[in-house]
Parts: structure tokens; C-alpha cells; sequence
């Protein structure tokens, strides 16, 4: 993939302090590959996989993306399709444009101007779905065709295979993230959190960190009128949180958990958190102050753990202190810019700069 490289792990003691913890360390995934945000990892492995099977073998032997593409023009015209609350539809219409392919993105009543822009740029056939995310998810699975793949981070009978792939595509994240912990010499994390749509990247974390000898405490995040994992949890089997989801997180509006992602969901995680809007915000305006550009959606990890934390009872629980280690994962920058500004006072080009008052 063009322009790869790990995504930045930043000590943030600002934030540790606030915590009352011994180190908060937060994976910035909010610029991966020009991207402001993690999907293409998933995106990217998933799409190479299902079109190996789709012609049936490896393409012939390529050294960089336009060698691959080239491989690959006899396809044409081709086309990649899926649903998406933003990230993930924006990943896949990058793909389909790297590989010379069409793109058809489905989206749900409502999204950001900002995110079907981003799309649009990326090449991509944009379509608004009357509904919510799962009926965006419905009418992407009728595209599948000898001329389109449907790369989904969702699954459904019968459609399980590209979304496994997602899935180990995103678990790139925590190799990269136990390799700066390791370069660095600091301690393994206690506690992680991470964000929940329908679960595909906490499968990942989940598949990483219950497989290896370090074994941190995992919590969930999810918006309180999307908590499908949550409320999946509760009943001990798949559950159904109907929308209209209108969470700020808008990559986390999803009303059921993905099939394949559910088991390792209900087996590995510890901590169930749902938070409203305005813990995201202020997670947004804090993570600012700590340098990081973090979205909406990008927000709701460290208003999960400042939630989880901030309860006495559930800390002591918890059994993280003054000395623990919290590994906060910001998924995405600021994919609706106005909106940034709007809720944390500052363009996000300016973070992380000093700002100097001119008289």
C-alpha cells in the first residue's frame, strides 16, 4: 500500500493526570494513508482477498498498487460497493479508485455533508438509503454481482468471509501498537478501550490481546441509543437496538453487532460502556489539549474510560490505580471539520500548535 507507516502512540500525561492513572497512551489512527481515519487497513486486506477469489488465484506478480491494478484491468468495468456510517465507505472507495475500479457507497438518512464529499472526491457513486445504517447494509448486499464485490465490515448468513478479513486486516493496529510499546520499553497496557459499531475492530483487539501472554482489562464504547453489543451482552445472544440512531458517533450508529464478530465480543470483553453525545465532546475538547484530533466518533474511547473511571465503585472494580497503564484508541480525526470546530472551539489544523495573540 502507498504511503504506509505506523500510526503515531503518544503518551499523554495530561490526560493521566486527569485519569489519576500512571500512563495514558493513545493510537492515533486519525491520518492512515492520507486517510483520517483506520478502515483502509481493513478495507485494503479485504478487498485484495476477495478479488484473489474472485478470479481464483493470486494476479500475477506486482510490486506496488499500479502493477497490482494493471494486473487486474480485465475485470473492467468493475465495482466495489458497501454500506457506511462515513470511515469505512470512504476506505473502500479509496481502494476501488487506487485499482481503477467504480465505487457505490450506500449511506443512511442524515450523514454529514462532509463525509459524502469525501467520498464523492474519492470517485465514489454516493446513494442516500431512506433508514438507518442497517438498511444501508440491506440494499449494498443486493449489488453483488460477477461485476461487483460487496466489501462490508458487517456480516450476515451466508456473507462472513470479506468481513473476517476486515477484521484481520484492522489487527494491524495492535502489532503496531505492541511494537512501539516494546521499542520504547514501557509497560504493556492494563486497561484498553476501544470503540464498538458493529464489533469488527474490537473482534480484532479482542482476537489480539485475549491470544498473547499480556491480558488488559477491555472495555467497549458505544453511543447510548446504538449499545446493540451492549444490549447483545445483557440478552446473551445477538440483539436488535432499532434506530433512528442520532449519535454524534456516527460510526458507531449500528443496531445489531456483526455475526461473525459477536462470539469473540461476548467471550473477551470485560467492560460494557455506552456514553452520551456529551461525553464525546468533552473527550474531543480533552484529547485537544492533550494534541490529538480526534472526531466524534474518534472521542468516544476516552469517554468510555473517563465514565468507567470516574464511577468510585466501578474503578475499584476495574482494579486500576495510580500506577495502571490505560491504552486509549482515537479512530478517526476530524472527518467533519465545521463540526470539530464547532464543539471544540479551535480548526483542527490548529491543534497542537502554540497560538499567539497579535496586538
Amino acid at each position: 500500500m502507498p504511503a504506509y507507516a505506523p500510526t503515531l502512540l503518544l503518551d499523554a500525561p495530561l490526560l493521566a493526570s486527569r485519569l489519576q492513572v500512571g500512563r495514558v497512551l493513545v493510537k492515533a489512527e486519525t491520518y492512515r494513508m492520507g486517510l483520517p481515519s483506520f478502515k483502509i487497513l481493513g478495507a485494503s486486506w479485504a478487498t485484495y482477498q476477495a478479488l484473489c477469489a474472485h478470479i481464483g488465484r493470486e494476479p500475477e506478480p506486482w510490486h506496488n498498487i499500479n502493477e497490482l491494478a494493471a494486473n487486474l484491468v480485465f475485470l473492467k468495468p468493475f465495482k466495489l460497493a458497501t454500506a457506511t456510517d462515513g470511515n469505512h465507505g470512504r476506505a473502500v472507495a479509496f481502494m476501488a479508485r487506487l485499482l481503477g475500479f467504480e465505487a457505490q457507497i450506500f449511506v443512511p438518512d442524515g450523514m454529514a455533508a462532509a463525509r459524502i464529499s469525501a467520498m464523492e472526491k474519492e470517485g465514489a457513486t454516493v446513494s442516500i438509503v431512506a433508514g438507518d445504517y442497517d438498511a444501508a447494509v440491506a440494499r449494498a448486499a443486493k449489488e453483488v454481482s460477477e461485476s461487483c464485490l460487496v466489501i462490508s465490515d458487517t456480516s450476515w448468513p451466508g456473507y462472513e468471509t470479506i468481513p473476517n478479513q476486515v477484521i484481520e486486516g484492522y489487527a494491524t493496529i495492535f502489532h503496531e501498537i505492541d511494537d512501539a510499546i516494546d521499542a520504547s520499553g514501557l509497560a504493556h497496557p492494563d486497561l484498553v478501550a476501544v470503540p464498538m459499531g458493529v464489533g469488527a475492530f474490537m473482534a480484532a483487539g479482542v482476537s489480539h490481546y485475549r491470544s498473547g501472554s499480556n491480558q488488559p482489562t477491555i472495555i467497549g464504547v458505544e453511543p447510548l441509543d446504538a449499545n446493540c453489543v451492549q444490549e447483545s451482552a445483557e440478552l446473551g445472544e445477538i440483539a436488535h437496538v432499532p434506530g433512528p440512531h442520532q449519535s454524534i458517533m456516527v460510526g458507531l450508529n449500528c443496531g445489531r453487532p456483526s455475526l461473525i464478530a459477536w462470539p469473540r465480543l461476548a467471550a473477551g470483553i470485560d467492560w460494557f460502556v455506552s456514553v452520551e453525545d456529551e461525553a464525546a465532546r468533552q473527550a474531543m475538547r480533552d484529547l485537544a489539549e492533550a494534541a490529538v484530533v480526534a472526531g466524534e466518533t474518534g472521542g468516544a474511547s476516552l469517554a468510555g474510560v473517563t465514565a468507567l473511571l470516574g464511577d468510585k465503585d466501578r474503578r475499584q472494580e476495574v482494579g486500576i490505580d495510580g500506577s495502571s497503564t490505560v491504552l486509549v484508541i482515537v479512530t478517526e480525526g476530524a472527518t467533519d471539520p465545521i463540526a470539530y470546530e464547532q464543539i471544540v472551539g479551535r480548526p483542527h489544523d490548529s491543534i497542537g500548535r502554540i497560538l499567539t495573540a497579535i496586538r
